[in-house]
């Protein structure tokens, strides 16, 4: 059997919850719209589910034509508007200092009140909310990998979207995209080379669409990859550079190139 693209997601602000996508653009700095917005707190630090759970109930949506961007809370309630940008701040991504530039609107209020904290939703200058940049503008895992912790964890099945992946695969073993590094993939009509694996954090641990902590993944991979070679620790899924942009869709072709 061949590999394949068995899904994708993708969100437009960083840290809410990831939505299936049937086709996307992928460019040197990731899917075209994927987290261009990204989260911070009052002191300017970028903050995603692994502080709030409850972001993982909101959803977002941009519509690049029409300029605007939506909000869907739990309850059915909506906030839209055009997107307008004020002055350059000063966040920090990580451990980096970021220029960003504030988004005005409504989407910051909306999402503090949500959360009970103050947020404020901002672009940044220069770079997207992809956390490793353009060296980890793709990010991929195995249907079979997400199976293997799934088995762990005696359960039938694995949300990939705990993972926040761009792009799932079918038709390849277990934990195989390890062996992938350094190598250049085919990915649809993209190039892209693998740089390394995603280490795992507290975010896996929330459901999600509630955000709500209910499996522990980290425990689950401490006991599944305990002694794996990975470039980062409790890894699953890879990360990779785009050499060549190209469409990649639901059902589309993954191999050596």
């Amino acid at each position: 059997m061949p590999a394949t693209v068995s899904a994708l997601a993708t969100t437009p602000i960083k840290g809410l919850r990831v939505v299936a996508a049937q086709r996307v653009e992928i460019g040197p700095a990731g899917a075209a719209g994927d987290r261009r917005f990204y989260l911070v707190d009052e002191r300017g630090r970028m903050v995603n589910g692994k502080h709030f759970g409850a972001l993982n109930t909101v959803v977002a949506a941009c519509d690049d034509a029409a300029g605007t961007l939506s909000l869907t809370f739990p309850g059915g309630e909506e906030v839209r508007g055009a997107v307008r940008f004020g002055e350059p701040i000063a966040t920090r991504f990580f451990s980096r200092p970021a220029s960003a530039r504030l988004l005005l609107g409504p989407w910051s209020q909306a999402l503090s009140e949500h959360v009970g904290a103050p947020l404020r939703v901002v672009e940044g200058v220069g770079r997207t909310g992809v956390d490793r940049g353009r060296a980890g503008a793709v990010s991929l895992i195995s249907r079979a990998s997400l199976d293997g912790l799934a088995q762990v964890a005696g359960a039938d099945s694995v949300d990939a979207r705990r993972f926040r992946m761009l792009v799932e695969i079918d038709g390849v073993g277990a934990h195989e995209e390890d062996g992938w590094l350094g190598e250049r993939m085919r990915v649809g009509a993209a190039l892209v080379r693998i740089g390394g694996h995603v280490g795992r954090c507290s975010i896996s641990t929330r459901h999600p669409e509630s955000g709500v902590v209910d499996l522990p993944t980290l425990d689950l991979l401490r006991s599944l990859r305990s002694g794996a070679q990975t470039t980062e620790p409790l890894a699953l899924g890879v990360y990779g550079a785009v050499l060549e942009p190209g469409t990649v869709a639901l059902g589309d072709a993954v191999a050596p190139a």
